[in-house]
């Protein structure tokens, strides 16, 4: 199993409104290191769901990849505003992956995550990183479920 870290706006897309779906294409992923990524995808792999460009930004919950990647259907709309006039059926450029809900998490500040010393050479707090779609190790993966549920255990 692998472990990933989708990030969504959450005024156009949040955790909540993947609960309320129950399951979800994550398509519109337009940059090709984002989309490499995607690809190497697998059924059952975990995700942490992000919500970026919101105050504060941070991680809300967890997802499962529920479906590997296929061809993201919004390159082909006219319509869309990810629609790709380059992408063709028979040579697809872009590929999205479908994911279900797990479970919500306390909202992890980005703060709060770069004080957790296990993290420190995570991707996501390097400077300028802007991916919607990367990678979270095993250990980080922990370290970050570890800070939620101490979050979640009662005081004693």
């Amino acid at each position: 199993m692998a472990y990933w870290l989708l990030k969504s706006e959450p005024d156009v897309f949040g955790y909540p409104d993947l609960e309320q779906r129950g399951r979800e294409p994550w398509n519109g992923v337009r940059n090709y290191q984002a989309r490499n990524h995607l690809r190497s995808m697998q059924e059952g792999d975990l995700a942490f769901f992000y919500h970026s460009n919101s105050n504060p930004t941070g991680i809300a919950g967890i997802c499962k990849i529920a479906r590997s990647a296929y061809p993201d259907n919004l390159q082909f709309d006219p319509d869309s505003k990810y629609f790709d006039p380059k992408s063709t059926e028979e040579n697809p450029r872009w590929s999205m992956v479908d994911v279900v809900p797990v479970r919500s998490l306390p909202l992890l500040p980005l703060d709060a995550l770069r004080t957790l010393p296990e993290l420190e050479n995570m991707i996501l707090l390097r400077k300028g990183m802007r991916l919607s779609v990367m990678p979270v190790t095993e250990a980080e993966w922990k370290a970050i479920l570890e800070h939620a549920d101490s979050l979640l255990a009662p005081a004693r």
